[in-house]
């Protein structure tokens, strides 16, 4: 049986991540941009919902079981914000820059810097699939004023891990992929479709 999985997204980053990762199980991962899918909408303000979406959308599409990856930062202090709004906190079109100046600015009166990454991937067989797996991934660590490091992307700069003294931006890939919100998630997804779905 032929085992592909179509990945809900056109980000290369995470297409080399997956791929990585799913190779274990013999599955091949495909974007759903080379299938000429093109993106879906992301009205909700959740992580599941918006996954969810993601995931029915390629799914329908492309007639092949489908995964979807919907992730960000949420502070503490604001109540969990930017969440799904992460990629576009200072608003369209996306700048990581101008997202992080945001965020510290927001956070410059708080005494609470704490803050978490966290990754919901929902994998469907197909658009109606009535059991959707769920996989979520949270790392947590605070904010710092300044940037530190030039590896990673988005906060990653300025997202500070108290028990490394670093931030995840001075981490290497492979430190990053084991300690990682989607690093998580995606050894959680792996199993469950193993268990599930019999991969």
């Amino acid at each position: 049986m032929e085992k592909t999985l179509v990945l809900a997204s056109n980000n290369k980053g995470k297409l080399r991540e997956f791929q990585a990762m799913f190779g274990e199980l013999g599955v091949e991962v495909i974007n759903q941009g080379a299938l000429g899918v093109g993106s879906c909408e992301e009205p909700f303000g959740t992580f599941l919902e918006n996954g969810l979406a993601k995931a029915r959308h390629a799914a329908r599409e492309t007639g092949r079981p489908a995964m979807a990856d919907d992730s960000g930062i949420c502070a503490d202090a604001l109540g969990g914000m930017p969440g799904v709004y992460s990629a576009r906190f200072a608003g369209e079109p996306c700048d990581d820059d101008a997202n992080n100046r945001l965020l510290v600015e927001k956070l410059r009166e708080k005494n609470d810097r704490r803050a978490h990454y966290t990754c919901v991937l929902v994998a469907v067989r197909t658009p109606e699939d009535p059991e959707p797996l769920v996989a979520v991934g949270r790392w947590f660590g605070e904010i710092q004023d300044e940037p530190a490091g030039t590896g990673g992307f988005g906060y990653d700069p300025y997202f500070r891990l108290p028990e490394f003294g670093k931030t995840a931006a001075e981490l290497t890939a492979e430190e990053k992929n084991g300690l990682s919100h989607r690093g998580q998630a995606l050894r959680r997804m792996i199993e469950m479709i193993r268990e599930s779905w019999g991969w």
